[in-house]
C-alpha cells in the first residue's frame, strides 16, 4: 500500500483521539516553539494532520501557520475541529519529500510525526534538503522521533529510533543543536512511548 493510501485509511477509519500518537495538548512542542520565537513567526508543522498543536498555536496568537500532511482526511479533522479560527492557516496536503516550498519561507520547522518513518537513507537526505531550502537562516528546527527505547513499529509501519546525537547527526553541520529532551508519551491505550526532541538552529 502506498504511503498516502495507508494514512488516508488510518484517518478515515479511526478516531483521531484513538491513534497512539494523539496528544490532548502538544505541551513540549508548544514550549519549544515559544522558546524559539514570538507569535509573528512563520511556522510549519510537518505531518501535523489531526494534531492539536495548531489549536495551541492559535490559542497563543500565532497566525502565520502551515500544517502539512500526506492525508487529506487528517487535515480535514483538524480544520473541522478549529473551525473559523483555521481560516488563517495554510492546510497543505502533500508528501514532504516532494512538496514545493519557497526558499527561506519558515522561521520554525516542527515535526513530531514524519522523520522516524523515513527508513531509507535517501529519503532522509531528501527531507534534510527540504529543511535547508525552506527554513530561514537563523530559523529553528524542532524534530521529534522515537527514542532508542521507543517502539519499533508505529501504525503497522517500521520506524527509526534515535539517540539525540544520532538524530542531530542526520541533519549535520548546518544545524546547531541547542538542546534536546525526552518525552514519555502516554498513548490513549495507556502504554508509554519514548520520544526524543532535538531543538536546533539553522546556521
Amino acid at each position: 500500500m502506498a504511503r498516502k493510501d495507508h494514512w488516508e485509511t488510518v484517518y478515515s477509519t479511526k478516531a483521531s483521539q484513538s491513534v497512539s500518537w494523539f496528544q490532548p495538548q502538544a505541551d513540549v512542542s508548544l514550549r519549544l516553539i515559544r522558546e524559539a520565537t514570538d507569535n509573528t513567526a512563520a511556522i510549519i508543522d510537518v505531518g501535523g494532520g489531526a494534531s492539536t498543536l495548531v489549536d495551541g498555536l492559535l490559542d497563543a496568537g500565532y497566525r502565520d501557520l502551515t500544517v502539512l500532511d500526506l492525508s487529506g482526511a487528517a487535515l480535514a479533522t483538524a480544520r473541522t475541529r478549529v473551525g473559523d479560527r483555521g481560516a488563517s492557516v495554510r492546510w497543505l496536503e502533500a508528501d514532504i519529500l516532494h512538496a514545493e516550498f519557497s526558499a527561506h519561507a519558515y522561521d520554525v520547522w516542527h515535526d513530531r510525526a514524519v522523520f522516524h518513518f523515513l527508513t531509507d537513507p535517501a529519503d532522509r537526505a531528501r527531507y534534510v534538503a527540504q529543511v535547508l531550502h525552506a527554513v530561514k537562516p537563523g530559523g529553528h528546527v524542532i524534530v521529534a522521533s522515537f527514542a532508542e527505547d521507543g517502539p519499533q513499529q508505529c501504525s503497522g509501519l517500521p520506524v527509526m529510533r534515535y539517540a539525540p546525537e544520532a538524530l542531530h547527526a542526520e541533519f549535520g553541520a548546518p544545524f546547531a543543536l541547542l538542546h534536546h529532551e525526552r518525552e514519555a508519551h502516554q498513548t490513549p491505550g495507556g502504554s508509554v512511548q519514548s520520544f526524543v526532541y532535538c531543538f536546533c538552529r539553522k546556521l
